[in-house]
C-alpha cells in the first residue's frame, strides 16, 4: 500500500493557539525574577568574572538551590550566559546591571520593583475608578530618593541625546520645570561650558535635586528653585524652557495652561523643549510608550500619553509654533516649540 504525505491544509496553518496569551501573562514572572536577581546582587557578583554555582552562591550569600533558580531564570531570558558549569553576565547585564559602568539601570529596577509593581496590582481598579488610590506624590519620604534615582536611570540615555537634539544657542539660560534630580539640565550643561540652568521643583524633590547636583561638576551652573508650575509665578529671563517627563502627568487642558503660563514669561524666539513618551496619532506606537500609559495611570490622577500632533496643537493654541520633533532614546522623543 502506498501512502502519501499531503502538505498541511490551510485549516491547520490557521490554528489559533493561546501561546501569545501565556507569553504575555507570564511576563510578571520574568519581571520579578529580574528584580530579585538585581536586588540579590547576582549581576554584581558575576561582574567579578564567570563562576560556577558554588562560587555564585558564595559571592551572593544565597543557598546553592536559590542561586541556581535565579541564575537559570536569567539564562532563560537571555541576561546571563552559561558555559558548561560556569555562569557569566551577558553583554546587556554587564553593561547595565553589574554596577561596573556609568550606564546603571539598577535604580530603575529598584523603582519599578518597590513603587511601580505594587501599584500595578490595582491597574484594573485605577482604570475602573478613573484614578489611582494614591498618587506617587504621596509616597513616604524614604521612597522619594528611590523614585528620583529610578526616573534618572530610565531617562539617562535620552538625557545624553538631548543637547544635540535641542541644539540650543551657546550660553543659553534654561528653566528646567519639574526637572527632578537635575539630570536633564546637567546633560545640557555638560555640552556647553557657558550654559546655565535652574531646576524648578516642588520642595520634597528639590531637596533630592540639591543633593544630586552637589555630587556633580555642574553645581555652580545648575541651581535649584522651589516652586510649582501649576500655582507659582514663573521666573523670567530664560532663553529656553524644558519640560522633561512632565506632560504625561496632566490632562490636555492642564498642559495647555502650563504652556500658556510659560509663554507669558518667555520672550519671542524663546524655545520650549518637551521631552516625553510621545506616540503616534493612535497612541499604540511605540509599544513601550503605549504600555507606559498604564504606569502613569496608576501613579497620578490624570496620567496619560499623548501624540506628537496633540502636542503641536497645544503649542499653537498657546502662542508657540511647533518647529521640530526628534527621537532621543528608546520611546522618549523631543517636541520643540518657539515663542511667536
Amino acid at each position: 500500500m502506498t501512502t502519501t504525505h499531503e502538505p498541511p491544509t490551510r485549516a491547520a496553518e490557521d490554528v489559533v493557539t493561546p501561546d501569545r496569551i501565556f507569553a504575555i501573562a507570564q511576563g510578571f514572572m520574568a519581571s520579578k525574577h529580574l528584580f530579585a536577581a538585581s536586588e540579590l546582587g547576582l549581576f554584581e557578583a558575576l561582574g567579578e568574572g564567570p563562576v560556577d554555582l558554588d562560587g555564585l552562591a558564595a559571592r551572593t550569600g544565597l543557598t546553592r538551590r536559590t542561586a541556581r533558580i535565579s541564575a537559570d531564570a536569567m539564562v532563560a531570558i537571555g541576561l546571563l550566559e552559561r558555559h558548561g558549569d560556569h555562569y557569566a553576565n551577558g553583554a546587556a547585564a554587564a553593561t547595565f546591571l553589574s554596577g561596573q559602568t556609568p550606564a546603571d539601570l539598577r535604580p530603575l529596577l529598584r523603582f519599578w520593583d518597590r513603587l511601580s509593581y505594587p501599584a500595578w496590582q490595582d491597574l484594573a481598579g485605577a482604570l475602573g475608578r478613573g484614578r489611582p488610590t494614591h498618587e506617587i506624590f504621596e509616597i513616604d519620604d524614604e521612597l522619594v530618593p528611590v523614585m528620583s534615582a529610578g526616573i534618572a536611570a530610565a531617562t539617562a540615555a535620552a538625557c545624553h541625546a538631548l543637547p544635540a537634539a535641542a541644539a540650543l544657542p551657546a550660553a543659553s539660560r534654561v528653566l528646567d520645570i519639574g526637572g527632578g534630580t537635575g539630570s536633564w539640565s546637567v546633560a545640557l550643561a555638560s555640552s556647553d561650558a557657558e550654559l546655565t540652568a535652574t531646576v524648578l521643583e516642588i520642595p520634597e524633590v528639590a531637596r533630592v535635586a540639591r543633593d544630586a547636583l552637589r555630587a556633580t561638576a555642574y553645581g555652580d551652573r545648575v541651581d535649584v528653585r522651589e516652586g510649582d508650575v501649576l500655582v507659582d509665578e514663573l521666573p523670567r529671563g530664560y532663553d529656553a524652557f524644558l519640560l522633561a517627563n512632565l506632560v504625561h502627568y496632566f490632562t490636555p487642558d492642564t498642559n495647555r495652561a502650563i504652556l500658556q503660563r510659560i509663554r507669558e514669561v518667555a520672550e519671542p524666539g524663546a524655545r520650549v523643549l518637551i521631552a516625553d513618551f510621545w506616540t503616534d496619532p493612535t497612541h499604540t506606537q511605540p509599544l513601550p510608550a503605549a504600555l507606559m500609559a498604564g504606569e502613569f495611570a496608576i501613579h497620578v490622577n490624570d496620567g496619560d500619553v499623548y501624540g506628537v500632533e496633540e502636542g503641536g496643537e497645544w503649542l499653537t493654541a498657546t502662542g508657540w509654533r511647533l518647529t521640530s520633533h526628534a527621537q532621543l532614546a528608546g520611546p522618549i522623543s523631543l517636541v520643540i516649540g518657539e515663542a511667536v
